[in-house]
């Protein structure tokens, strides 16, 4: 009776433990940080944009793309996953006039899940 328990409760731990570990490997890439920060407002046009993600991402399906007040890309449509740091996503910018840019970036992780989203900027 003691040994049927024990291995219930064995068994019960492991398929626990099992469903904990499938559900950390099935996370999805998120920002950490971001150059110019969310929200800035910059005296100075940024040569960049730059997003940290938590993890590594899918370079092939990874975009980061901005855009002016009235929709237009301003970016130099360059956007790539860093080669020394695969949880780095950036993209070039030529001299950006006075107002308010939207980042908008779609990222695949290494685990094959989409998140995207986007946040706002100003050059003063």
């Amino acid at each position: 009776m003691r040994t049927a328990r024990h291995l219930t409760l064995s068994v019960a731990l492991i398929l626990a433990l099992s469903l904990l570990a499938r559900g950390s490997a099935c996370g999805h890439a998120f920002p950490d940080h971001a150059e110019p920060r969310v929200g800035a407002t910059l005296t100075v046009s940024p040569g960049l944009v730059r997003i940290w993600f938590d993890g590594d991402l899918e370079p092939l399906f990874s975009t980061l793309t901005v855009r002016d007040a009235s929709g237009r890309t301003v970016d130099m449509k360059d956007s790539r996953v860093d080669l020394s740091d695969a949880t780095l996503l950036e993209v070039s910018l030529p001299r950006l006039m006075p107002g308010v840019y939207r980042v908008l970036w779609s990222v695949v992780a290494r685990d094959g899940h989409r998140t995207s989203g986007d946040y706002t900027f100003t050059v003063k």
